[in-house]
């Protein structure tokens, strides 16, 4: 019984088409793929980064390649080229990866309010006395102060006049420095 286990694994045979081929063992095929994986990773790596000048996302296309070449080692080992077979299946996943949606995406970093060192309770008393004045002085204010818009962005949202998007926002500063008493230098500093 030990016997058989010492033999090594009789090579199969495949009908495809007219020709026969031998399949070599899983162990001889890995070997191959991992020495031509070894010897042409860091072209691989640097056409991916030709292609889309991200380190890392050529390190991903890279993986992605030999990920594919590996799944279809049987076919591709036969290849007359086979660098260049490997450099089309990176094409290949570049453009694919091109064709999604998130590829164009932009991100955006993220926002993030301004931290008040004296307590947070301040942010709320802000926001408190912004309630507390009228609806369209409240939303000059915040479209001028908190979205940073221009006067003319303001007036044309709000479809009224400049001249009256800047009076309202002179009085409405004037009401909230009033109505923050104390707290407004530690608001304003």
């Amino acid at each position: 019984m030990l016997e058989l286990l010492d033999k090594p694994a009789p090579r199969r045979t495949v009908r495809s088409g007219i020709r026969i081929r031998v399949i070599p063992p899983a162990a001889t095929r890995r070997a191959g793929f991992e020495q031509f994986a070894r010897a042409f990773v860091a072209r691989l790596h640097g056409s991916a980064y030709q292609l889309c000048h991200d380190w890392h996302l050529a390190q991903d296309l890279t993986q992605t390649t030999l990920t594919k070449l590996f799944q279809g080692w049987e076919r591709a080992r036969e290849s007359d080229n086979l660098p260049a077979y490997a450099q089309k299946i990176l094409l290949r996943v570049y453009l694919d990866h091109r064709r999604r949606r998130s590829s164009t995406e932009t991100r955006l970093p993220a926002l993030r309010e301004p931290a008040y060192e004296i307590s947070p309770d301040l942010r709320l008393d802000l926001l408190g006395a912004l309630s507390r004045l009228p609806a369209r002085d409240r939303a000059i204010v915040v479209l001028r102060y908190f979205a940073d818009h221009s006067v003319e962005q303001v007036a044309a949202e709000l479809g009224v006049p400049v001249q009256v998007v800047k009076s309202q926002t002179r009085r409405s500063l004037i009401k909230l420095r009033h109505m923050l008493g104390a707290d407004r230098p530690a608001l304003f500093a």
